[in-house]
């Protein structure tokens, strides 16, 4: 799906990566109570988008952002980035830091109070995803909106690659896109090298050899993106071991014609 809408609009495939891949998360570390929640929430037509990373922040787990217990209640504090389709959701989730320092993903609705989705984003290209900032501020939250991370760290988890299969597909669809562009482009715009002898662009052995062997790369891509997406699907089928998340396997089908 992702690779099809992005074939047509990256922008359009980009803006529900967040909300597919949140709710995959909630399917597998929420309680029952916060899936019945959210998930009617998505299904009543609410939207999950993202607030992404902390500038300056190596690695995942180095959070400034954070809960802390007040006299009034837990608060969320924090400045996050690379926020896609935050200003166009209901429900904003966010990784923080509990008041022990554990990983911990908060809900947040885009409508409560101390929260600001700025419009910042400056980009080409992808001009629609709306990923600038977001920023809480002393943001009333309840217990049972927070999800503990922490608590699944070392289980292995289809979660991340599921997310990371999407990104792909969005990229393979933009691939596709870009190489139709680029064939319309020296068919119908380009002219020939002067010196070829040739009327059209499209005609030059040099311009074909060079379209196909990107359609080559672009078709192993697409068929390595197809196959990880099966496998993940696989093992998510089943009961998943410690040794699934580093185990090679062989290839179960043959190459599509």
């Amino acid at each position: 799906m992702f690779e099809i809408l992005c074939a047509a609009d990256s922008s359009a495939g980009q803006v529900p990566q967040n909300h597919f891949g949140v709710l995959h998360l909630l399917s597998e570390v929420g309680s029952p109570d916060q899936k019945r929640r959210w998930f009617g929430d998505v299904l009543a037509g609410r939207r999950i988008g993202n607030a992404g990373p902390e500038k300056g922040r190596k690695i995942i787990t180095h959070n400034r952002t954070g809960l802390h217990r007040t006299e009034a209640g837990l608060r969320l504090t924090g400045r996050r980035f690379y926020s896609t389709a935050a200003i166009f959701a209901h429900w904003i989730p966010t990784r923080a830091n509990d008041e022990q320092g554990r990983p911990v993903q908060v809900w947040v609705p885009r409508d409560a109070p101390g929260v600001k989705v700025l419009d910042d984003w400056d980009s080409f290209g992808q001009r629609t995803t709306a990923s600038g900032t977001v920023v809480f501020q002393d943001v009333a939250v309840q217990d049972d909106q927070t999800i503990p991370l922490w608590q699944r760290a070392d289980i292995p988890s289809p979660s991340g690659p599921t997310s990371q299969l999407i990104q792909a597909a969005i990229d393979s669809g933009i691939a596709i896109a870009a190489l139709v562009d680029a064939v319309d482009y020296v068919r119908d715009k380009a002219r020939p090298w002067m010196d070829s002898g040739l009327d059209r662009a499209s005609d030059d052995p040099y311009v074909i050899a060079d379209v196909g062997r990107l359609q080559i790369d672009l078709r192993a891509a697409r068929e390595v993106l197809h196959r990880a997406a099966e496998l993940v699907d696989e093992i998510a089928s089943r009961p998943v071991t410690a040794e699934d998340s580093a185990r090679p396997r062989s290839p179960s089908r043959k190459p599509r014609s």
